[in-house]
C-alpha cells in the first residue's frame, strides 16, 4: 500500500491545479466572495508578506523565475539526450512545475482578476457619454495639461516614489484599496531594452510582489507608469483600471510633477480615441508647445526602441493573457480608462463624497 501513495504521489499537485482551476470558475460566478474573503482579507496581508521577502533583494526575482523556467526546456532537452531522465519523469516533472506555478500565480494574484468591476466597486455611477461630453472632458483635460506644464527631463525616482505612496495613502478609501499591503520599491526590468523592443513600459511581477519600470522610459513617463504598477500590486488587474488609478492617484496629488505626467498620460488615450471625430485637428492645437513637445518626444522615443515583430509577439501574447483571465478586451483593454474618465468625470457625489479636486 505504501509503494503505491509514492508511485502516485506526483499527481498531487496536478490534482491541486485542477481544483484551482474550478476555483476560478466558481469565483468568475462570486465576485462579492472574491471581493470580501480574497481582495480584502487575504491578498493584503499575502502582499504584505511577499513585498516584504522580495524586497530584500535589489534585482528582480520574477525576472529570475521566468529566466529560469525558460532555461528549464533545453535542460531536459541535453537531459533526454545524455539519457540522465525518462521521457516520463520529464512529463512528470513538467506537469508539477507548471502546476505550481498556476497554483501559485492565482493564490499570490490572480484570485483578483475575479472582484467586481471598477464602477461597483468604487461606487461610480456608470454612464454612456455623448461626443459632446467625451470633448467637454478632452479640452480640460488639455487646459490642465497646459496649465500644468512641468520640465521633466530630470526626476528624482526616490521622491517621486514618496509622493506616489503618500496620494495612494489619501485616496485609500476612495479607490477602496487596503493601505499599505506590501512595499512597492520599483525594481528594473533586468533585459529592459529588450522589453522596450517590445512595446513594455513595465510590468507586475505576480509571485513575488514585485513592481517593475522599464530603465529606457522618459523621465516624464515614469510618475505614471510607477503608479499604474504599484495599482497592480494592490490588487487591480484590469489595464484600463490600473490606467485610470495612475491617472486619479496622479492628477489628485498635490505634486504639480505628478500631476502633469498623470495628465499627459491619460490625455493620449483621449487622443487616440477621439481622433475620428471632426473636431480633432482643432483639439490637439490647443495644447501648449512645450505639451506637444513632450507628446512627440515619447512617441519618437518609443517609435526608436520598438522592434515591429518583437511588439507584435509581445502584444499577442498580453492578448492571449488577459483574455484567458477574464478581460475580454484583451490589450484593448488599455483604451477602457476613457470610458472610466468619463464616468468619474460625471459622478458629482463621488468627488463630494471623498473631497475630490474637480474642474
Amino acid at each position: 500500500m505504501e509503494i503505491r501513495r509514492l508511485k502516485y504521489k506526483w499527481l498531487i499537485v496536478p490534482i491541486l491545479a485542477v481544483f484551482c482551476f474550478l476555483g476560478t470558475l466558481l469565483a468568475g460566478r462570486n465576485p462579492e466572495w472574491i471581493e470580501r474573503w480574497y481582495a480584502e482579507a487575504f491578498y493584503p496581508i499575502l502582499a504584505s508578506v511577499l513585498s516584504a521577502i522580495s524586497s530584500i533583494f535589489p534585482f528582480s526575482l520574477d525576472d529570475l523565475f521566468y529566466m529560469a523556467l525558460i532555461a528549464l526546456v533545453p535542460t531536459l532537452i541535453v537531459l533526454l539526450l545524455l539519457r540522465k531522465i525518462t521521457f516520463r519523469n520529464t512529463g512528470k516533472l513538467i506537469l508539477n512545475i507548471l502546476g505550481t506555478s498556476y497554483i501559485a500565480f492565482y493564490l499570490f494574484w490572480g484570485f483578483n482578476y475575479y472582484r467586481a468591476d471598477l464602477n461597483t466597486r468604487l461606487g461610480i455611477e456608470e454612464r454612456q457619454p455623448d461626443k459632446q461630453e467625451l470633448v467637454h472632458v478632452i479640452k480640460y483635460l488639455i487646459y490642465k495639461t497646459n496649465s500644468g506644464y512641468c520640465d521633466l527631463s530630470e526626476i528624482d525616482k526616490t521622491s517621486t516614489d514618496s509622493l506616489i505612496e503618500a496620494s495612494y495613502k489619501k485616496l485609500a478609501p476612495a479607490l477602496k484599496i487596503k493601505y499599505p499591503a506590501g512595499k512597492r520599491k520599483d525594481k528594473s526590468i533586468t533585459f529592459s531594452r529588450l522589453f522596450a523592443q517590445s512595446g513594455i513600459s513595465g510590468y507586475y511581477g505576480p509571485f513575488f510582489n514585485e513592481v517593475h519600470v522599464n530603465k529606457e522610459i522618459l523621465p516624464v513617463e515614469y510618475p505614471a507608469v510607477l503608479t499604474h504598477e504599484k495599482a497592480h500590486q494592490f490588487g487591480i488587474t484590469g489595464e484600463s483600471e490600473a490606467n485610470f488609478y495612475a491617472w486619479l492617484v496622479c492628477s489628485q496629488s498635490d505634486s504639480p510633477e505628478l500631476q502633469y505626467s498623470g495628465n499627459l498620460f491619460i490625455l493620449r488615450y483621449f487622443f487616440s480615441t477621439a481622433r475620428g471625430l471632426k473636431e480633432y485637428p482643432q483639439l490637439v492645437k490647443m495644447l501648449d508647445p512645450k505639451v506637444q513637445e513632450d507628446f512627440d518626444r515619447i512617441r519618437e522615443h518609443w517609435l526608436e526602441l520598438q522592434k515591429e515583430s518583437y511588439e507584435k509577439v509581445a502584444s499577442k501574447v498580453n492578448d492571449v493573457y488577459l483574455k484567458s483571465n477574464k478581460v475580454e478586451k484583451g490589450i484593448d483593454d488599455y483604451y477602457g480608462v476613457v470610458k472610466h474618465v468619463m464616468d468619474f468625470s460625471q459622478d458629482t457625489d463621488y468627488h463630494k463624497k471623498y473631497n475630490l479636486k474637480t474642474e
